[in-house]
């Protein structure tokens, strides 16, 4: 029997049948019609939501990139007002943001399958940067910022999308070290006594 949803249900379980998918098979098994097969109902249904398959994929991502602030936020907030222990947190939320939704994840950031003139991936992305990139009071100019904020992204970044990959774990078995306690220390690195901007 095929569900029965209104009208704001169905874009929130073909959403969450195209998250299914992604995580199960990848991306390349993510359709249109595969979507409203997994949540079960009539393969026009996606169409009339998101229009074609980048409408589906830009959707899925700007809902990702909401997630992600979400969380980053609330380790902001479990971190208390301690600058160092905010970036750090920021750096746990977002490796662990990466092993729990890895499909998700990679797709956040594969512009070429994405529509960045939606105004609600745009919204969502921006949204989340400006958290990350945010200045301490009495911070740096912006463009020191941006340095700051690149190098620190791209470290916890790299080491997401290492993991990702899976090519952390046979590093570490070798040294002989817990990938775990490798992954604390790697994220311990992204802060500098001298320099208090935010994380990314």
């Amino acid at each position: 029997m095929t569900p029965a949803y209104h009208h704001g249900a169905l874009r929130e379980a073909l959403l969450q049948s195209a998250e299914a998918i992604l995580d199960r098979d990848g991306v390349g098994a993510l359709t249109l019609r595969a979507a409203a097969r997994e949540a079960g109902v009539s393969h026009a249904a996606p169409a009339h939501h998101f229009g074609d398959l980048t409408g589906l994929l830009t959707a899925l991502a700007a809902a990702g990139f909401a997630r992600l602030r979400a969380r980053l936020q609330a380790g902001i907030d479990a971190a208390g007002p301690d600058a160092d222990a905010q970036l750090i947190a920021l750096g746990h939320v977002y490796v662990g943001f990466a092993r729990t939704y890895p499909g998700l994840f990679q797709l956040m950031f594969r512009s070429e399958r994405l529509d960045w003139s939606s105004p609600e991936l745009v919204a969502a992305g921006d949204s989340t940067f400006a958290l990350l990139t945010e200045n301490e009071p009495g911070g740096s100019a912006p463009a020191a910022t941006l340095v700051v904020a690149m190098s620190r992204w791209s470290l916890v970044h790299g080491l997401a999308t290492l993991l990702i990959d899976g090519r952390v774990i046979p590093f570490a078995e070798k040294a002989q070290v817990d990938t775990d306690h490798l992954i604390e220390r790697v994220i311990a690195g992204i802060v500098d006594r001298h320099d208090k901007n935010r994380l990314f």
